[in-house]
C-alpha cells in the first residue's frame, strides 16, 4: 500500500506547486491521474470545438494499457520532478 500512499501524497503536492506547470505537464498529470484512478479511457472522443476536452481525452487515451500501478509511479515521479524544478 506504500505506492497508494505515495500517490495520494503526490496528488496533494500537485496542488501545492508554486508555479503553474506547462500545458504539456498538466496534460500528463491529468492523464496519469485518470489512468491510475479509472483505468483505460472509455467513451467517445469529444468533438466540435471543445479543444481542452479533446486534448485531455487524447492524453488519457495515449496511456491506454498502462497499469494503474505504473501510472501511479509515473505520476509520483512527475510531481517530484515538478517540485524539484520549482525549488
Amino acid at each position: 500500500m506504500a505506492l497508494v500512499d505515495d500517490f495520494n501524497t503526490a496528488v496533494v503536492r500537485s496542488k501545492e506547486l508554486t508555479q503553474r506547470p506547462s500545458n504539456e505537464d498538466l496534460l500528463k498529470l491529468y492523464a496519469l491521474f485518470k489512468q491510475a484512478t479509472d483505468g483505460d479511457v472509455t467513451g467517445d472522443r469529444p468533438g466540435g470545438f471543445d479543444f481542452k476536452a479533446i486534448a485531455k481525452f487524447d492524453a488519457w487515451a495515449e496511456r491506454k494499457g498502462t497499469s494503474k500501478e505504473k501510472a501511479m509511479e509515473e505520476y509520483v515521479a512527475l510531481v517530484n520532478s515538478l517540485h524539484q524544478t520549482q525549488s
